[in-house]
């Protein structure tokens, strides 16, 4: 059975939460730092500036904050903030929506539960049955932390046959940044790293006390220079469709569209699908590996 049963764990259970006021604070540097005062209408007050982008005083001004006020919030300390001064300053920073989104969360967290964080994933019988009812369209279901927490055939035969992985193994983050063939098999690896470091940056925004995270984040950090880079730079992005280039071991290139759809049940699970353009190479390249299947892995395998 290609959707399997067991869910995801990560390695160690017990970490530490992540720090949310340090991550407030390293959150509106970065992004104070990424602007240049012409980029927002303010002179440059000469060529020589110890910073780089805006001081804070003048970020302070943009929103239209005391410079005191804004000093206590990039410290760390969202206390009692309102949603209007957050807007004020996501707008002075020119931030995205989902950049806004992550700074309401690091500054006016919510409470989670203690069950809750502990709950394991579960997906849902009749969504585990659509999966396999998808025959000629690769599917999984990503849960919170980047977990593949359930797939079809044709997603076996794309990335592999995630039931032959370690139950705690089976997660994006893990897969991209410590398993060589997946560097292999994304064209442009790069992207694809930067993508689920966004996507963990975000999940580390709305559920900053979650030790699970805070373990995957550690061990990431310890085994791959990449992604300590990556997550080092605060980028936070949602990604709902786009193309995906692979390079697939048995029939070499695919230029696929990916389409992931955020279920609306407060599971904060994701399907994601993935087709090709009907009549292109790709096309006739996914009907191949259809009628491989999950032995499609075991023929690379042995190839």
């Amino acid at each position: 059975m290609d959707s399997r049963d067991e869910q995801p764990e990560t390695t160690a259970t017990t970490g530490r939460a992540l720090d949310r006021r340090a991550e407030l604070s390293e959150f509106l540097r970065s992004r104070r730092a990424r602007l240049k005062p012409e980029d927002v209408g303010l002179s440059g007050f000469g060529r020589h500036r110890r910073v780089p982008g805006l001081r804070r005083e003048e970020l302070a001004q943009l929103a239209g904050v005391s410079v005191a006020y804004y000093t206590r919030l990039e410290q760390g300390n969202g206390r009692n903030v309102s949603a209007e001064v957050l807007d004020a300053i996501a707008r002075a920073l020119r931030l995205t929506d989902a950049e806004h989104a992550h700074l309401t969360h690091l500054a006016k967290p919510k409470a989670l539960k203690k069950k809750q964080g502990a709950r394991q994933q579960q997906v849902r019988p009749a969504l585990r049955q659509l999966l396999q009812t998808m025959e000629s369209v690769p599917a999984y279901v990503v849960g919170r932390r980047s977990e593949i927490l359930a797939w079809n055939r044709m997603a076996a035969a794309l990335f592999g046959d995630w039931g032959e992985v370690p139950p705690a193994e089976r997660n994006w983050a893990r897969l991209v940044f410590l398993r060589p063939e997946y560097r292999e098999l994304f064209v442009d690896w790069e992207q694809k790293a930067i993508d689920i470091v966004c996507a963990l940056r975000m999940d580390a925004g709305c559920h900053p006390d979650d030790p699970k995270l805070s373990a995957l984040v550690g061990e990431l950090s310890v085994k791959s220079e990449e992604f300590r880079r990556l997550w080092a730079t605060h980028d936070v992005r949602e990604k709902s469709h786009g193309v995906k280039h692979l390079h697939h071991p048995l029939v070499g290139d695919l230029a696929l569209n990916f389409e992931s759809f955020r279920l609306t049940d407060g599971s904060e699970q994701s399907l994601v699908t993935y087709h090709a353009e009907p009549g292109s190479p790709t096309a006739e390249s996914l009907r191949l590996l259809a009628s491989w299947g999950t032995d499609a892995t075991r023929a690379v395998s042995s190839a």
